[in-house]
């Protein structure tokens, strides 16, 4: 019988005895990964500001006309050398990081049992229920045993199986040393230009997605949440492991 159990037999349903919600590998790959978040969102600006423009296919340098999309910045070269190094640094931890918490949570089944939407939640009235709520700035729970309601469970679906994968992959598109080695991603992506741009759009939608839990985050109870993610523990809610 695990932690949870335990405590849910001999503590009863007294709401303010803390109960275990994140487990230490959770807790510790959440934070990591948020460490790892804002060092790549800031080096990657400080890549970007030396050639603010975006391109498709696979030609494009400062100057080119012709960009998909341009900043109108002034090119700078003096944060270059350190954003790279700090973004290439801080995407393997992120890699290894994540790939740590994903296979913990398809050995334990959490991803299964907390990410993958009920057939109850995917009824076109709940699904439609819950966008209504969050147009309306309002919290939508999950029903009992349902962990995160739908939308929730997609975003979070969306960020770990087709966001973090598509930014890694547009990443080494990005290299010449992996396409020497692996043409195949040009073929994939259209181009190192073509890379270039969907990385910073997979990344525009990360830092969406970053506001949109923080404003979650205040919604539900900020000091709550913060709290259970770093002690584990909430005095309301049940275990996330």
């Amino acid at each position: 019988m695990n932690e949870v159990a335990i405590q849910h037999d001999t503590q009863g349903p007294n709401p303010q005895i803390p109960l275990a919600r994140h487990s230490l590998l959770v807790r510790v790959t959440h934070w990591v990964n948020a460490v790892a978040f804002f060092c790549l969102v800031a080096s990657g600006i400080g890549i970007l500001v030396a050639f603010p423009a975006l391109y498709w296919g696979e030609t494009g340098y400062p100057g080119m006309e012709g960009a998909w999309i341009s900043f109108g910045i002034e090119e700078n070269f003096d944060h270059t050398a350190w954003g790279r190094n700090i973004h290439f640094l801080f995407a393997w931890v992120l890699v290894i990081n994540g790939l740590i918490y994903m296979l913990k949570g398809l050995l334990t089944g959490h991803v299964k049992r907390k990410l993958l939407p009920t057939r109850t939640q995917l009824k076109p009235r709940n699904i439609r229920a819950d966008i209504w709520q969050h147009m309306r700035m309002k919290t939508h729970k999950a029903e009992e045993g349902e962990g995160y309601n739908f939308l929730q469970k997609s975003a979070y679906l969306a960020v770990i199986f087709i966001l973090f994968p598509m930014m890694l992959l547009t990443g080494l598109t990005m290299s010449p040393a992996v396409t020497a080695t692996f043409p195949e991603l040009f073929t994939l992506f259209g181009g190192r230009q073509s890379a270039r741009t969907i990385h910073f759009i997979s990344a525009s939608m990360l830092l969406l997605f970053f506001f949109i839990h923080i404003w979650q985050i205040f919604l539900v109870g900020a000091a709550g949440e913060i709290r259970a993610m770093i002690t584990g523990r909430d005095s309301q809610k049940g275990a996330d492991k």
